[in-house]
């Protein structure tokens, strides 16, 4: 089980469909100071598509990825020159 406590910001989307799941890490990287770490939470598989694609385009790093049970996770770190 992962430990949340180590994350500044953590996006529960496991209820929602897609694009919801990366629509709110967008709207919560919108929010975050530089440096701080989101870990997004989602079961809807197109998440495993669109999170890491969508990191790629803007340029921030996947930190990790995983899964745990049936919720797919995702970890980035939000950098100074991005959004």
């Amino acid at each position: 089980m992962l430990d949340t406590q180590q994350y500044d910001v953590i996006v529960d989307a496991k209820e929602d469909r897609c694009p919801m799941p990366l629509l709110k890490l967008k709207m919560a990287l919108a929010k975050m100071l530089v440096n701080q770490t989101v870990c997004v939470f989602a079961s809807d598989k197109g998440s495993l598509k669109d999170i890491p694609h969508f990191l790629s385009l803007v340029g921030l790093p996947l930190v990790e990825q995983g899964k745990s049970g049936g919720t797919y996770y995702f970890v980035t770190c939000k950098q100074e020159s991005q959004l």
